[in-house]
Protein backbone atom coordinates (compact mmCIF):
# COMPACT_ATOMS: atom_id res chain seq x y z
CA UNK A 1 0.00 0.00 0.00
CA UNK A 2 1.12 3.38 -1.06
CA UNK A 3 1.57 5.75 2.08
CA UNK A 4 1.47 9.01 -0.29
CA UNK A 5 -2.00 7.52 -1.76
CA UNK A 6 -3.19 6.56 1.69
CA UNK A 7 -2.44 9.77 3.13
CA UNK A 8 -4.46 11.28 0.35
CA UNK A 9 -7.31 8.85 0.68
CA UNK A 10 -7.03 10.28 4.05
CA UNK A 11 -6.82 13.91 3.29
CA UNK A 12 -10.43 13.46 0.82
CA UNK A 13 -11.97 11.34 3.66
CA UNK A 14 -11.64 14.27 6.13
CA UNK A 15 -12.56 17.45 3.73
CA UNK A 16 -15.43 15.60 2.83
CA UNK A 17 -16.47 15.48 6.68
CA UNK A 18 -15.33 18.82 6.90
CA UNK A 19 -17.51 20.47 4.26
CA UNK A 20 -20.82 18.35 5.75
CA UNK A 21 -19.77 20.15 9.16
CA UNK A 22 -19.60 23.01 8.53
CA UNK A 23 -22.92 22.81 6.22
CA UNK A 24 -24.46 21.69 9.07
CA UNK A 25 -23.21 24.55 11.28
CA UNK A 26 -24.17 27.09 9.31
CA UNK A 27 -27.95 25.43 9.27
CA UNK A 28 -27.19 25.41 13.01
CA UNK A 29 -26.65 29.05 12.66
CA UNK A 30 -29.55 30.30 10.91
CA UNK A 31 -31.89 28.14 12.78
CA UNK A 32 -30.48 29.55 16.18
CA UNK A 33 -31.02 33.52 14.40
CA UNK A 34 -34.03 32.80 12.61
CA UNK A 35 -36.55 35.31 13.98
CA UNK A 36 -39.52 32.27 14.20
CA UNK A 37 -37.29 30.52 16.75
CA UNK A 38 -37.35 33.26 18.91
CA UNK A 39 -38.45 32.41 22.70
CA UNK A 40 -41.89 33.17 23.31
CA UNK A 41 -41.48 32.54 26.98
CA UNK A 42 -39.12 31.96 29.49
CA UNK A 43 -39.08 28.08 28.89
CA UNK A 44 -38.77 28.35 25.02
CA UNK A 45 -35.06 27.24 24.42
CA UNK A 46 -35.07 26.37 21.08
CA UNK A 47 -32.79 29.43 19.66
CA UNK A 48 -30.60 28.55 22.81
CA UNK A 49 -30.20 24.89 21.55
CA UNK A 50 -29.45 25.50 18.07
CA UNK A 51 -27.11 28.09 18.96
CA UNK A 52 -25.22 25.31 21.34
CA UNK A 53 -25.24 22.97 18.08
CA UNK A 54 -23.78 25.70 16.18
CA UNK A 55 -21.15 26.45 18.47
CA UNK A 56 -20.33 22.41 19.02
CA UNK A 57 -20.30 22.31 15.13
CA UNK A 58 -17.87 24.87 14.81
CA UNK A 59 -15.58 23.79 17.18
CA UNK A 60 -15.74 20.35 15.64
CA UNK A 61 -14.71 21.81 12.52
CA UNK A 62 -11.78 23.68 13.41
CA UNK A 63 -10.70 20.37 14.72
CA UNK A 64 -11.08 18.90 11.43
CA UNK A 65 -9.09 21.81 10.13
CA UNK A 66 -6.10 21.18 12.60
CA UNK A 67 -6.13 17.66 11.36
CA UNK A 68 -6.14 18.26 7.73
CA UNK A 69 -3.16 20.43 8.10
CA UNK A 70 -1.63 18.11 10.20
CA UNK A 71 -1.86 15.20 7.24
CA UNK A 72 -1.08 17.81 4.44
CA UNK A 73 2.43 18.00 6.41
CA UNK A 74 2.97 15.09 7.87
CA UNK A 75 6.33 13.35 7.01
CA UNK A 76 6.07 9.63 5.32
CA UNK A 77 9.45 8.54 5.93
CA UNK A 78 10.53 5.01 4.63
CA UNK A 79 10.78 2.52 7.78
CA UNK A 80 13.58 -0.13 7.30
CA UNK A 81 13.91 -3.65 9.52
CA UNK A 82 15.88 -1.76 12.06
CA UNK A 83 13.85 1.33 12.37
CA UNK A 84 11.42 2.51 15.58
CA UNK A 85 7.85 2.60 14.59
CA UNK A 86 6.50 6.18 14.72
CA UNK A 87 3.95 8.10 13.13
CA UNK A 88 3.64 8.11 9.16
CA UNK A 89 4.04 4.39 9.64
CA UNK A 90 2.10 1.71 8.08
CA UNK A 91 2.51 -1.53 9.83
CA UNK A 92 0.91 -4.94 9.87
CA UNK A 93 0.08 -7.39 12.05
CA UNK A 94 -0.60 -10.42 12.11
CA UNK A 95 -2.42 -13.09 14.16
CA UNK A 96 -2.78 -16.54 13.58
CA UNK A 97 -1.98 -16.19 10.11
CA UNK A 98 -4.34 -12.92 9.48
CA UNK A 99 -3.08 -9.43 8.74
CA UNK A 100 -4.42 -6.65 9.85
CA UNK A 101 -2.55 -3.13 8.27
CA UNK A 102 -2.69 -0.05 10.64
CA UNK A 103 -1.15 3.61 9.79
CA UNK A 104 -0.14 5.34 12.94
CA UNK A 105 -1.13 9.14 12.08
CA UNK A 106 -1.34 12.27 14.03
CA UNK A 107 -5.25 12.46 14.61
CA UNK A 108 -8.80 11.27 13.62
CA UNK A 109 -7.72 7.88 14.91
CA UNK A 110 -10.62 5.11 13.50
CA UNK A 111 -10.46 6.06 9.97
CA UNK A 112 -10.98 2.76 7.46
CA UNK A 113 -9.57 3.39 4.14
CA UNK A 114 -9.74 0.91 1.52
CA UNK A 115 -6.81 1.64 -1.57
CA UNK A 116 -6.64 -1.62 -3.93
CA UNK A 117 -8.41 -4.14 -2.24
CA UNK A 118 -6.51 -3.55 1.21
CA UNK A 119 -8.21 -2.01 4.20
CA UNK A 120 -6.06 0.07 6.41
CA UNK A 121 -7.24 1.77 10.03
CA UNK A 122 -5.63 4.80 11.21
CA UNK A 123 -4.50 4.75 14.97
CA UNK A 124 -3.05 7.36 16.46
CA UNK A 125 -0.04 7.33 19.37
CA UNK A 126 -3.10 8.73 21.79
CA UNK A 127 -4.97 5.16 21.20
CA UNK A 128 -3.95 2.09 23.73
CA UNK A 129 -2.49 0.34 20.21
CA UNK A 130 -0.76 3.40 18.94
CA UNK A 131 1.24 3.66 22.81
CA UNK A 132 1.90 0.07 22.28
CA UNK A 133 3.43 0.10 18.55
CA UNK A 134 5.34 3.50 18.99
CA UNK A 135 8.90 2.17 19.72
CA UNK A 136 8.68 -1.13 18.60
CA UNK A 137 10.61 -2.74 15.97
CA UNK A 138 9.95 -5.66 12.99
CA UNK A 139 9.32 -8.73 14.27
CA UNK A 140 8.20 -8.07 18.18
CA UNK A 141 4.85 -8.23 19.48
CA UNK A 142 1.87 -6.23 20.86
CA UNK A 143 -0.66 -7.53 22.99
CA UNK A 144 -4.30 -6.54 22.10
CA UNK A 145 -7.77 -7.65 23.43
CA UNK A 146 -9.62 -9.94 21.38
CA UNK A 147 -13.20 -11.94 21.14
CA UNK A 148 -11.63 -14.70 23.36
CA UNK A 149 -9.38 -12.90 25.34
CA UNK A 150 -5.95 -10.74 24.80
CA UNK A 151 -4.10 -11.95 22.03
CA UNK A 152 -0.56 -11.57 21.17
CA UNK A 153 -0.10 -10.04 17.64
CA UNK A 154 3.33 -9.59 15.60
CA UNK A 155 4.86 -6.82 13.62
CA UNK A 156 5.20 -8.23 10.33
CA UNK A 157 5.52 -5.50 8.28
CA UNK A 158 6.38 -1.68 8.93
CA UNK A 159 6.74 0.69 5.67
Amino acid sequence: MDKAELRQAILSLLEAELATLTAAAHDAHAEATDEENRSEDKYDMRSQSAAYLAAGQAKLATELGAAIGAYQTLALPAFGPHDAIATGALVTLEVGGEPTVYFLGPHRGGIEVVLGGQTAVVVTVASPLGRQLVGRHLGESVMLPGRTGPALQKISAVA
